[in-house]
């Protein structure tokens, strides 16, 4: 049997951290073919390409500085090279760019490859439908697409700490090869049938994570925090049970759940925004250019995505959490308007 070749399409932090596990598996395993391709979107760096720089070096320097990658991962900036022979094509890009990549892409791929999403956030179509990311891809390549979210800070996976991820497939054939391409001692791999609840957790929790930045821009401590998070999880639930009818209640309590979302109300970069946009006046562009080195927030547009969802339902009271972080990113609302939410949430939802 032909060896299977694996594209990482992205290469941010988190894009960065993930070729480490996906480029030793890859060269470990004799199922798969050595090399693997990283799709990197071209930037000069001190007067030197990026894509000559992690090849060179094995660093990727602006995004995951210090973290050395697999020699086997080859960095390229052209997307359709990155992408034509891979038969499992890893998406791991700010959802913003999803559509464009796909629409590059679309009847350039292997027929029958598969693909597998790490981007956490939603896309509304032009015909005003909300659609996951997973969804999405599929629309404009054809092909199944399994996700991967959970608890994974990028710095922390790229550093080898211990930490669970939960893998959404719906598909039993693909469980296996997923699998293995992820699994480590390091990287503990649970899979999941429950694929869109996987995927919608791993968006949400941005929203509750800017929220939760909120808080500490305003001065509050973990007491404070620790009720966004519990409130924030109980609407997450409720949003799969109106828009996600049959999710499972237990993979709220996956790594791709209620883990994700701790984590990423202490450590996560949606969190650090709140807390800069509330404390510094900064808008979120702003932050993104200047204080998270380039890299992009889900969570504000996660927020605008969500709420258009609810409006079409006419329940924005009914989600006063992700109402709020919405409105208050837009500057509908004033930040210490939030801290009325957590006060005044409705205990029974």
């Amino acid at each position: 049997m032909s060896k299977v070749n694996v594209s990482i399409i992205g290469s941010g932090n988190w894009g960065s951290a993930i070729s480490k596990i996906v480029g030793i598996n890859a060269k470990r395993l004799t199922e798969f073919e050595d090399r693997v391709y990283m799709y990197v979107y071209e930037e000069i760096i001190n007067g030197k390409k990026l894509t000559e720089i992690i090849n060179e070096t094995h660093e990727n320097v602006k995004y995951l500085p210090g973290y050395k990658l697999p020699d086997n991962v080859f960095a390229t900036s052209d997307i359709v090279e990155a992408a034509k022979n891979a038969d499992i094509l890893i998406f791991v890009l700010p959802h913003q760019y999803i559509s464009h990549i796909g629409s590059q892409l679309a009847g350039l791929i292997k027929p029958t490859s598969m693909a597998l999403s790490l981007t956490k956030g939603f896309e509304i179509a032009e015909d005003g439908r909300i659609e996951l990311i997973s969804q999405v891809i599929r629309r404009h390549l054809n092909i199944p697409c399994a996700v991967l979210m959970g608890a994974n800070l990028a710095t922390e996976v790229a550093g080898e700490k211990f930490c669970e991820t939960t893998i959404g497939v719906k598909d039993s054939k693909m469980a296996p090869i997923l699998y293995n391409l992820f699994s480590t001692p390091n990287f503990r791999v649970v899979i999941s049938d429950d694929a869109d609840t996987v995927e919608m957790c791993g968006a949400l929790k941005n929203i509750v994570a800017t929220g939760a930045g909120f808080i500490d821009g305003l001065g509050y401590g973990d007491n404070t925090k620790a009720a966004v998070i519990r409130l924030g999880l109980m609407e997450m639930i409720k949003f799969g049970n109106v828009f996600y009818p049959g999710c499972q209640l237990a993979t709220f309590f996956e790594s791709c759940g209620i883990a994700d979302l701790v984590t990423t109300c202490y450590g996560g970069r949606n969190r650090k925004a709140g807390e800069v946009f509330v404390k510094q006046g900064m808008s979120f562009t702003e932050i993104e250019k200047n204080i998270l080195n380039g890299q992009n927030l889900q969570g504000p547009e996660t927020a605008a995505e969500v709420y258009h969802m609810l409006k079409t339902k006419d329940m924005e009271d009914q989600f006063p959490m992700f109402t709020a972080v919405h409105k208050i990113c837009i500057g509908e609302l004033k930040p210490d308007h939030f801290i009325e939410c957590v006060r005044e949430h409705p205990e029974h939802m």
